[in-house]
């Protein structure tokens, strides 16, 4: 029987000697992942089981990285659930504030996520892990707190959508813009509990920063994971920078079943904007040229990496803010915030006017570090633009790559890279 990538990978990881799409399934976890909002909910969970023991504390991450460093007292609190059930358990993958990272980001930087594994996370952008070839999706709380002590997780095998992408990218644009333009097409519902695997000439070629970005974003297309078929850009990222991830690259099959094949020739793809209050209100940036805008965000587990700040830097060097404009820059991990001192962008930024932040989730939830007030317009490489996500109800959030943020932080209103 022929499988799709996803397919194999779920086979794998079950006692199973066949599968096929809507199976129930119950799988092993290579991982399970929490943070500082949705784990203090599975340790409680967990705590009035009575159980005793984590099924295995190599193979949980507790990453407080939405509040911290704490904000106030509700969410020191919170961080502070973490730090003692990881210390009870010890837990060896737990992550306090000056070695942590946005979640997402700071696991494939450390190699604790790999091609084959599943991963689940109780954070809907656990997809983010399916661009270095795994199976990766978010769950609830309380299916947490049930991985954390069986080590395992119940799913449906989800049907896939392989989207095929030709051609040759337009400077300025990248995984982001793809994606962008994707969940434009399909819509927010569009790939409902489904696997998105992405495929085509254009993905071979495609960096691994931007293959992150990508499956990140699966979910707000409503996928229940979006995936790449690992290769050598896979190979070369996880035996890199001191990971030794061996992994296992499964590939899908010629006959393999998909609900549907949609394809992009990206030749014909613009930089892309994403309209409030959803992500795939999105459109070329230059139907966007007339908004002004109060703040610019650059940063999150979509495009806080070493490679989207780099972008960033060569847009705001010798350049600056405008005056009604607030520039807020949070690299993802502290080893890409130490990297961007070293290489000379954090410089630029804050010659600039920006301001340069330590890792954190920040503002792309209305956490903190740049909360918005009533009627104000922000731009941001953010992953979600509803109604309030950044703060007021009031205010609109306008999603881009790092090079339109960074452009439009300049121009004071949303630009294109090329007008600066």
């Amino acid at each position: 029987m022929a499988y799709t990538i996803t397919e194999k990978i779920l086979l794998a990881h079950t006692d199973k000697k066949s599968i096929a799409s809507g199976d129930f399934i119950y799988a092993k976890i290579d991982l399970a992942l929490g943070n500082d909002i949705t784990a203090p909910i599975a340790i409680q969970e967990f705590e009035a089981t009575g159980v005793k023991k984590v099924f295995d504390r190599r193979k949980i991450a507790l990453v407080p990285d939405h509040f911290t460093p704490a904000k106030d007292k509700k969410s020191a609190e919170q961080a502070k659930i973490l730090a003692n059930f990881a210390k009870k358990h010890k837990i060896i993958n737990y992550f306090e504030v000056g070695r942590m990272g946005v979640e997402h980001a700071l696991l494939p930087e450390i190699g604790l996520v790999g091609p084959g594994d599943l991963i689940i996370g109780a954070d809907s952008h656990t997809c983010t892990y399916g661009a270095l070839g795994a199976f990766s999706t978010g769950i609830g709380s309380t299916d947490l707190a049930a991985g954390f002590i069986t080590g395992c997780v119940w799913l449906k095998v989800p049907e896939t959508i392989k989207f095929v992408y030709s051609g040759k990218l337009k400077p300025w644009v990248g995984g982001k813009d793809l994606i962008l333009h994707t969940i434009g097409d399909i819509g927010v519902d569009g790939a409902l509990y489904m696997a998105m695997e992405f495929t085509g000439e254009a993905i071979k070629t495609l960096p691994m920063d931007d293959r992150f970005s990508m499956c990140n974003m699966a979910i707000e297309a409503g996928g229940k994971s979006g995936i790449i078929e690992p290769d050598e850009i896979t190979e070369k990222y996880i035996k890199s920078d001191g990971r030794k991830v061996k992994g296992v690259f499964y590939k899908s099959d010629e006959g393999a079943r998909y609900r549907k094949v949609i394809e992009y020739d990206v030749s014909k793809i613009e930089p892309q904007v994403s309209a409030p209050h959803l992500p795939s209100n999105s459109a070329p940036v230059s139907k966007f040229k007339k908004i002004n805008i109060d703040q610019s965000v650059i940063g999150s587990c979509t495009n806080g990496r070493i490679s989207d700040l780099r972008i960033a830097a060569k847009i705001l060097k010798g350049k600056k803010v405008n005056s009604r404009v607030r520039l807020v820059i949070i690299p993802a991990t502290q080893k890409i915030y130490s990297q961007a001192i070293e290489e000379g962008l954090a410089d630029i930024f804050l010659n600039a006017g920006g301001v340069f932040s330590t890792p954190s989730c920040g503002p792309c939830l209305g956490g903190h570090l740049g909360i918005l007030a009533s009627g104000e317009k922000a731009i941001a490489t953010t992953n979600r633009n509803f109604r309030g996500r950044m703060g007021h109800p009031d205010s609109e959030v306008y999603l881009s790559n790092p090079a339109v943020a960074a452009a439009s932080a300049i121009k004071g209103r949303i630009a294109h890279p090329e007008e600066i």
